[in-house]
């Protein structure tokens, strides 16, 4: 389970003094649940993420992830997602396998056992056709499965996906939702963020729309559309828009 409690980040600017990149946030995600976090760029998604990977402190507000505190126990948060960053960096030398070997040393994974699930990885991911060639000759697709392997190698309870399928073309899109959807059968907790509207529609149990740094509803798609009177996940995230702008005149 992931609890989220009034968390905000704060970020001086010095023109605009304090600015909220996350405000009053609170949610619970459970076990086995995919959460999509859906918002515009700029929204507070990757903060929010960033937040929760411990790569960031929240400024005010407590996260905990597998009954551990993202402040106060960040190594055993560590152990237990798998973080997806939206700049992830390679080393370009390091074939796939050579990548996945690298990141399983830290975890003192014996060396059997980490052979299998790179092996497993491989298969899950559709990656097998180019295991052995370096990253710097690898498509961006590619490139971007070896990094959710890079995530996975350790096995964890919780993937944490900041936007995994930007930029890709359609055949590899669908692969890493299929992974994605594989993995919830297995058990997984995944929460990811996106702006693909259809993705979020065909993925996730809940979403969460964000907009300037507020969590401003939650809900299955479902819920969403009788809440609102509405068909699709786009014209629910704008009406929520619309809403909110209109208190504010």
């Amino acid at each position: 389970m992931i609890i989220i409690d009034n968390v905000s980040k704060v970020f001086h600017d010095k023109k605009e003094g304090d600015v909220f990149a996350v405000k009053d946030v609170s949610l619970t995600i459970e076990k086995g649940e995919i959460f999509g976090l859906l918002g515009p760029n700029g929204a507070g998604k990757t903060t929010l993420l960033r937040i929760m990977s411990t790569i960031m402190s929240p400024t005010e507000g407590r996260i905990q992830i597998n009954g551990f505190d993202v402040k106060t126990d960040p190594e055993n948060v560590k152990k237990s997602i798998g973080f997806l960053s939206g700049n992830t960096k390679l080393y370009k030398k390091l074939t796939p396998v050579e990548t996945m070997k690298f990141f399983g040393s830290f975890y003192g994974i014996e060396k059997g056992e980490l052979n299998r699930r790179i092996e497993r990885i491989l298969v899950n991911l559709d990656m097998v056709p180019f295991r052995n060639k370096i990253i710097e000759k690898l498509s961006t697709g590619q490139v971007q499965k070896t990094s959710i392997a890079r995530c996975l190698i350790h096995d964890p309870d919780v993937y944490i996906l900041d936007e995994p399928t930007l930029g890709l073309d359609i055949l590899t899109s669908r692969s890493i939702i299929d992974f994605i959807l594989k993995e919830k059968q297995n058990g997984k907790t995944i929460i990811f963020s996106t702006h693909y509207m259809e993705e979020a529609d065909a993925l996730c149990d809940r979403i969460g729309l964000i907009h300037k740094g507020r969590l401003i509803e939650t809900g299955s798609l479902e819920s969403l559309k009788e809440r609102t009177g509405k068909e699709n996940i786009r014209e629910i995230f704008l009406h929520y828009i619309d809403s909110e702008a209109m208190q504010h005149v």
